[in-house]
């Protein structure tokens, strides 16, 4: 009786810990409003995206940007293989969204919420190089929106108010930022954007 009990107790602790790491690594989500370059992808707004088009929630990298993260070249991809479609660049590459400048609104879709350091937002700096792969030459490197989570556990939907800096106009990229607070991880979304007044 006492090595069914054990042996029971056993298989219990194997499946809590094996549901506590499906748990962890399925914690996903994607920039839902204004669509990201993944996101846009599944709707087909972007094409020629790979496989991204069917899971654009799992842009997920090492955390740390701008002073570690994804390597320059490899930043809108999170530098999963996978995803590497979508660190091309060009003017015309990716479809654009027509935002103003100021206030605006950033909702994330959370397939798996997860224990939250903090939302990151990081724009693209004025004269920027739309030609070239995305490097941290390419961004302000301090966020111009930022909300601190000491590790909460989110909503499946996350609403941010961020003011866009009103010295931008023209095309840009807003790398949106999820950093995961109990994993090595955070979660890329590149945004494409033309900024007016």
């Amino acid at each position: 009786m006492k090595k069914t009990s054990y042996t029971l107790l056993s298989l219990s602790l194997l499946s809590i810990s094996m549901w506590g790491v499906s748990m962890q690594s399925s914690a996903h989500g994607y920039v839902e409003s204004p669509a990201s370059r993944a996101y846009q992808c599944r709707q087909e707004l972007n094409t020629q995206c790979g496989s991204i088009q069917y899971e654009p929630q799992s842009v997920e990298g090492p955390k740390g940007f701008p002073q570690s993260g994804p390597p320059d070249g490899h930043i809108a991809s999170g530098n999963k293989a996978p995803f590497f479609e979508l660190d091309q660049q060009s003017p015309s590459r990716w479809n654009t969204l027509n935002l103003q400048t100021g206030d605006n609104s950033f909702t994330w879709h959370l397939t798996q919420p997860h224990r939250t350091t903090s939302w990151r937002y990081f724009i693209t700096q004025q004269g920027w190089n739309t030609a070239q792969p995305l490097t941290r030459a390419s961004f302000d490197l301090v966020p111009f929106c930022q909300f601190d989570e000491a590790g909460a556990i989110p909503e499946t939907k996350v609403v941010h108010h961020c003011n866009i800096p009103t010295d931008r106009s023209g095309p840009h990229v807003i790398l949106a930022v999820w950093d995961i607070a109990d994993t090595g991880n955070a979660f890329y979304q590149a945004i494409d954007v033309n900024l007016s007044h």
